[in-house]
């Protein structure tokens, strides 16, 4: 054992990296070596909306085709709301319309167009690192709470849209970040499902819904690959609080204290700890993905707020799922193979055992929920 090793192991040394004294001047030196947080940058927009208002609309001509900027909140690999914002990008250029993707990140932490069109990609849309080149837009859709007052600022908009993804306010405790989230809900909106739709409505905003669509030349049964009855794939998003993870973890350590399963979770690039052996795929590419809903015995997928695409995603596989039972998932779900469970770890760890011992029959609920569609209902908001 080597000289600092025998010092560092030495019970007066042990002592001495307990104390409270050492135990504050860590922590001040790691603050110290932290590059400070910039807390104005990414809001400003929001200021400059109050001290001098909205940007008027002008009038724009256009023909069939519908000139669309989607303006785009900073993102992360396998983020849900940009996924389902490119798959509208694709299904409504096949409709012959244009599209641009405008990233709206004043910190440039996502890593600007060549991670968008890396991460979401293809389409032709053309993505813009920020909105310094503006040139103007039939539709300016801001598609998250963070761009809405970038897009109420914009020049030369003969239109403006707000897709709708989820409910954002729930995101936050109390904090500026929910009060703007709450001013947010101003432009006539679009929503990813009915129950958005209502609570835009009750907000007395115009709202069009439409329904998630699935990406059926990737997410389908795969004959060739052998299904594993016992597995249990976890969509284990730990970087998104209302992914319910550690209530998804406790319901899994139940199911496992009932009978022998096999563990699998995937959707978040950092470690988990559990109270028991799992693997983690960590955040896999849409083949890969599919390929793992195709090896399952059972899906699970926590939705605290709006529905995620994931748990329709498994049923296109052939893997019988369990959500939560929210108002969203029972609109959207409503007639779907997926089980809906109480938000206790016992009744999801019900849940699951039923669909490990009677799986649902998937069948072709899934049929008609296609991208195509779902860009038709928004090309109808849009006009």
């Amino acid at each position: 054992m080597s000289r600092l090793k025998q010092l560092a192991e030495h019970p007066v040394t042990q002592r001495a990296f307990r104390s409270p004294f050492v135990r504050r001047l860590t922590t001040q030196l790691v603050a110290a070596q932290r590059a400070p947080e910039d807390l104005v940058t990414p809001y400003r927009s929001w200021a400059e909306l109050d001290a001098h208002g909205p940007v008027p609309l002008v009038a724009r001509e256009h023909g069939d085709a519908l000139d669309i900027a989607f303006v785009v909140p900073g993102f992360r690999r396998g983020s849900g709301g940009h996924t389902t914002i490119s798959n509208l990008v694709r299904g409504l250029e096949a409709r012959g319309h244009m599209c641009s993707i405008w990233i709206d990140d004043p910190l440039g932490h996502s890593g600007g167009a060549a991670n968008f069109r890396a991460f979401f990609g293809p389409f032709a849309a053309t993505v813009h690192d920020d909105l310094r080149g503006w040139r103007g837009a039939g539709v300016a859709v801001a598609t998250g709470w963070q761009t809405v007052a970038t897009v109420l600022r914009l020049e030369r908009c003969g239109a403006r849209a707000h897709l709708v993804q989820d409910d954002e306010p729930e995101f936050y405790p109390a904090s500026a970040e929910r009060l703007w989230a709450e001013r947010a809900f101003q432009l006539p909106t679009i929503t990813a499902g009915t129950w958005l739709a209502e609570r835009m409505r009750a907000k007395g905003l115009a709202a069009t819904p439409f329904d998630l669509g699935i990406d059926h030349a990737t997410y389908h049964p795969q004959p060739g690959v052998t299904r594993v009855p016992n597995r249990v794939l976890f969509y284990a998003r730990a970087a998104t609080p209302r992914r319910a993870v550690p209530l998804g973890l406790l319901a899994l350590e139940a199911l496992q204290a009932r009978r022998s399963v096999e563990i699998v979770l995937f959707g978040d690039a950092a470690p988990l700890a559990a109270p028991f052996a799992f693997t983690n795929l960590g955040i896999l590419d849409p083949p890969a993905v599919a390929r793992a809903y195709n090896e399952a015995g059972a899906g699970l997928v926590l939705s605290l707020t709006n529905h995620s695409l994931v748990a329709q995603e498994m049923v296109a596989c052939g893997l019988p799922a369990v959500e939560l039972r929210t108002p969203s998932t029972e609109a959207a779900f409503a007639g779907a193979p997926i089980a809906l469970a109480d938000p206790t770890p016992q009744a999801i760890a019900d849940a699951l055992e039923r669909q490990l011992d009677a799986p649902a029959a998937t069948g072709d609920w899934a049929a008609t929920r296609t991208w195509a569609a779902a860009a038709a209902a928004v090309e109808s908001a849009l006009r």
